[in-house]
């Protein structure tokens, strides 16, 4: 085969192997012995094996447990994970937080890592999304959840590993590792919000009473000025909210104050757990 059709098949095979709308090639060859590829199968054709190969870029600097930049300039958030904050310009440290980032340091900071994308690339804050993969094939964010270093947080539909995050949580939790062992994170009386101001994540315990429906969003009421807000395009992603009513459960995330009223934003139903002593 002359060089520059070498060139061109190989240029067609990577194009072909990195599209998603593609899972094999066909390579056949004619009466005069010349091969042919496509990405449809024809008769005689033999798919070809192609091996992947993957783009490897370093980790220039680490922001905090959650949020590193490449050596190309990309920052990076860690996607549906989420560590403790570390103290910074008008941004209060939380505990754990400077424990996540040393640790993250220590795996990543001036190692080659690989990206792998879900269904979104992008934040509302411009930053790219992504699992981070270090070159031994060890996903991050996986570890970090493990090792209790961070939460869970999914967004759908970037469910990819969610499966395989909710058990690394579950077992980080269970061994009450990293922040599941800290006094900071254990449940508080979701009634706790009207008395103080609190900071960051927590985990909030209560019994909901009833559900209003919005045109965006479905509220599950706690009391007057208590909310679990739950957008209304995730709610396939749940079972009947009416299961939750009055039962004790555990609501998981960031609270938000706006005229009296509080509210917890909730994508998806691992942030809410209905307790077995309810």
């Amino acid at each position: 085969m002359p060089v520059g059709l070498q060139v061109l098949v190989l240029f067609f095979l990577s194009a072909v192997w990195t599209s998603q709308a593609f899972s094999e090639v066909y390579r056949w060859q004619d009466a005069a012995g010349t091969w042919h590829y496509s990405d449809r199968r024809v008769i005689g054709a033999k798919p070809v094996t192609l091996k992947k190969e993957f783009v490897y870029l370093q980790v220039a600097y680490v922001f905090d447990g959650d949020t590193v930049k490449l050596e190309d300039g990309r920052r990076i958030r860690l996607l549906n994970i989420n560590a403790p904050e570390v103290e910074g310009h008008q941004k209060l440290g939380e505990k754990g937080g400077e424990q996540a980032k040393r640790q993250l340091e220590q795996w990543v900071k001036g190692k080659k890592v690989r990206l792998e994308y879900d269904a979104e690339r992008r934040d509302k804050y411009h930053r790219t999304l992504a699992y981070l993969f270090t070159e031994s094939g060890e996903n991050i964010n996986i570890r970090l959840v493990r090792e209790g270093l961070a939460i869970a947080n999914l967004h759908p539909p970037n469910l990819k590993f969610a499966k395989q995050l909710l058990a690394a949580q579950q077992e980080a939790e269970k061994a009450r590792r990293g922040i599941w062992g800290e006094p900071e994170y254990q449940p508080i009386p979701i009634e706790s919000l009207l008395k103080k101001k609190y900071h960051g994540w927590h985990r909030w315990l209560g019994k909901p009473r009833h559900i209003v429906e919005g045109r965006k969003y479905v509220k599950m009421k706690f009391s007057d000025n208590i909310s679990v807000v739950i957008p209304k395009a995730n709610l396939s992603y749940f079972p009947l909210l009416t299961d939750y009513l009055h039962h004790s459960v555990e609501v998981r995330g960031w609270p938000s104050r706006r005229k009296g009223k509080y509210s917890i934003l909730v994508r998806h139903p691992s942030d809410l757990r209905i307790l077995n002593n309810s």
